[in-house]
């Protein structure tokens, strides 16, 4: 059992003796191997590796990819022309030369980030300086990216990385100026809107007036038909009734007694105050044409 037991643990002391001298490199790292706080080794390729156990050398890893550094805070750049802009920057960097990036950053990024972000800022700084807001908004906004990188590429260089690109993600006046920028715009829309509505204003008053103008010409002339239609059917209803009228004189007397009490009693509230026995009433009573009255006899 003893022998068992001795078996058991020299295996267990050699497997941590060999988890302790052995690491795997992935291939989105560099492996950095340590002697007492000195650089041995650097291993860019992937796979399994050996190194002594700790306290005699230890290993770091790198990421080797590309990183993203954003601008950290917004600060003012004057251009030439005196005005103040706001530039949001983004710088794409990632590690060429790991035992130079160690000597100058150590092994946590955020050392050199800030240190970058300070020199990319100074970068743009004086580039910006050199030209105008139209220059920097639109027709040099590509060159003032290419010259920063070009400017911080050998800088880069004593940091042990290489700079991938740099970009302007945006590009903006300072609050006060984008104030006034915005109230100026929205004065000039508002100056816009108003001749419109003015303009929209006038259109729809002489299209009013030339609708109302049609309008009238439109009745004018439907009254001036139909007043002719109404003549033409007077006349014809005239000649009607002559017609009538002379084929028959008693039914005219008649048609004309009836349209005289239709005229007189119209409401029932009408009053009139005739001698029954008039000639008014004649055909009320049923009697026809009044006899002629006889003449008084001579002496």
């Amino acid at each position: 059992m003893n022998r068992i037991g001795l078996y058991v643990a020299g295996a267990l002391i050699a497997l941590m003796i060999a988890s302790s001298t052995l690491f795997i490199v992935d291939q989105k790292q560099v492996g950095v191997v340590y002697a007492l706080g000195e650089i041995k080794e650097v291993i860019t390729e992937p796979g399994l590796h050996a190194k002594l156990p700790p306290p005699f050398q230890n290993v770091v890893f790198l990421d080797k990819r590309i990183q993203t550094l954003d601008s950290a805070e917004t600060r003012p750049i004057f251009t030439a022309e005196k005005k103040s802009l706001v530039i949001d920057w983004l710088a794409k960097w990632r590690i060429s030369e790991p035992r130079q990036f160690i000597r100058n950053n150590g092994t946590d990024l955020r050392n050199l980030e800030s240190r970058l972000s300070q020199v990319v800022q100074a970068a743009f700084n004086e580039e910006v300086t050199k030209r105008t807001v139209r220059g920097v908004l639109a027709g040099e906004r590509d060159k003032v990216m290419q010259d920063v990188r070009s400017r911080l590429a050998d800088e880069a260089k004593s940091f042990g990385i290489e700079l991938v690109d740099v970009r302007i993600k945006r590009v903006d006046f300072v609050a006060d100026i984008t104030d006034s920028v915005y109230r100026r715009m929205q004065s000039e829309r508002q100056q816009v809107a108003n001749e419109l509505r003015s303009q929209g204003a006038a259109e729809a008053e002489r299209i009013r007036a030339d609708a109302d103008k049609q309008r009238e010409v439109v009745i004018a002339e439907a009254y001036r038909d139909a007043q002719k239609v109404k003549g033409e059917g007077d006349a014809k209803a005239s000649a009607l009734y002559a017609d009538a009228f002379g084929r028959d004189p008693q039914f005219a007397q008649f048609y004309r007694s009836l349209e005289a009490y239709r005229a007189s009693f119209r409401n029932r509230s009408d009053v009139m105050v005739v001698d029954p026995s008039s000639e008014f009433f004649k055909t009320m009573r049923g009697g026809g044409p009044s006899a002629p009255t006889p003449a008084a006899p001579k002496r």
